[in-house]
């Protein structure tokens, strides 16, 4: 009895390592494809009719389309979707922020511990106390207020 209950017990748990595992890999987005070129089909030289005249005034066709703009969130939307598809993985999402997370993470270990998380506040903290007492006063807190941004430049 003990020991079918006992391999009962070992396969469930080989099961669920199993799952756990294969759960666990990381998808590897795959790379959009390079972009077509499209090459020029071959003209003869000797057919000097075929080249079209310099004016256009009598040439019709359609409207160009009009460009709209963008809204916010469609060009927010636009840069998270790096492969164009319509819709935004969870490596598209998590893309940016990779950056981020590797400057804080000191140990490179893929683990982010709250030491690293805090180590930026504890040197502002630091960087602010100026008389060293460990605490700030309000005019030492002041400081810390972050810079606002220029306002970007108007390209008319």
């Amino acid at each position: 009895m003990k020991r079918s209950l006992f391999g009962a017990l070992s396969a469930l748990l080989l099961v669920a390592a199993g799952l756990f595992w294969w759960e666990g890999h990381a998808a590897v987005e795959q790379a959009a494809p390079p972009a077509a070129i499209a090459s020029a089909p071959p003209q003869d030289e000797a057919t000097d009719d075929a080249i079209p005249d310099s004016d256009v005034s009598d040439l019709e066709g359609p409207e160009p389309p009009i460009a709209r703009e963008a809204t916010r969130e469609e060009r927010r939307f636009n840069r998270l979707d790096r492969n164009q598809d319509g819709c935004i993985s969870r490596n598209e999402m998590l893309a940016p922020r990779v950056r981020d997370f590797r400057k804080l993470d000191v140990d490179h270990n893929n683990l982010l511990t709250f030491e690293e998380w805090a180590v930026k506040t504890s040197n502002r903290f630091k960087a602010a106390d100026g008389d060293g007492d460990g605490s700030l006063t309000r005019a030492e807190f002041a400081s810390t207020r972050p810079r606002d941004k220029p306002k970007p430049k108007c390209k008319c």
